[in-house]
């Protein structure tokens, strides 16, 4: 079993370059000693989400929230490549945050919430600011779980045509979309490129409109289908991901 990951807010509290001893206190520190009950010898992995992170070993465990660690070398993790955007539609219910979980846990680089104009779900004010929190804190949990030092970035909610200008941007921009009446390619086949960005579009369960599709495309984005079943909105971007991470060598 890995080392469990723990989120600073940054790592220039250790003594030196080369390490020191660090203090994990607040809310990780808390889950470090009351709930993961971690004693002193056992390994854990500080990381500021962002891509620096170093391995420590407890060398204390003190009250209910403050857990010392004598940390290695800070190290950094460069961004991978090519880097995968997944324009997610916003789900109902829970099924937004079921998305963001599995797809941090495969290895998104970063996620864009669009309300498209076949949305049940619309993010508002104030309920549209706690979706987005929940959304963020559900990738940075998800990161912590799959040992990641790199957390994807969840952006604001997306319009469609800021969807269309972040497509107009990509190296490679994809449309998941199967209809018997709408010619669409395997995902499977596409051409990828080695470096850049690629970005996906999701659309909710009952499909991208015409019109978005037409604007897509003007963006240069293609339409794809992953195979002959129709996966739900919140699942087919954790499966392209998947096979996106496999045919770009990410995951050799």
């Amino acid at each position: 079993m890995t080392a469990p990951v723990f989120v600073v807010e940054s790592l220039e509290r250790a003594t030196g370059p080369g390490g020191g001893e660090y203090v994990l206190d607040g809310p990780e520190g808390r889950h470090a000693v009351s709930v993961k009950r971690l004693r002193p010898g056992e390994d854990v992995v500080l990381t500021d989400g962002h891509g620096r992170w170093a391995e420590g070993v407890v060398k204390a465990a003190e009250g209910k929230d403050r857990l010392v660690v004598e940390l290695g070398a800070v190290a950094e993790e460069p961004p991978e490549r090519p880097r995968i955007t997944v324009v997610q539609a916003l789900p109902k219910g829970d099924r937004g945050e079921l998305a963001v979980e599995t797809m941090t846990e495969t290895g998104v680089d970063a996620i864009v919430p669009w309300a498209a104009a076949r949305c049940i779900t619309q993010w508002r004010g104030e309920r549209g600011a706690k979706a987005l929190g929940k959304w963020r804190a559900t990738a940075r949990e998800a990161g912590k779980q799959s040992r990641r030092v790199r957390f994807p970035e969840v952006a604001e909610a997306a319009t469609t045509k800021q969807v269309a200008a972040l497509l107009a941007q990509a190296d490679f921009a994809a449309v998941l979309h199967e209809e018997r009446d709408y010619g669409s390619e395997p995902l499977a086949t596409a051409e990828l490129p080695a470096d850049g960005e690629i970005v996906l579009v999701v659309g909710p369960e009952g499909g991208v409109s015409p019109e978005e599709l037409a604007l897509f495309e003007e963006a240069g984005a293609k339409a794809y289908r992953l195979g002959r079943t129709v996966l739900r909105t919140s699942t087919a971007g954790t499966a392209a991901t998947a096979l996106l991470l496999g045919r770009t060598g990410r995951w050799s």
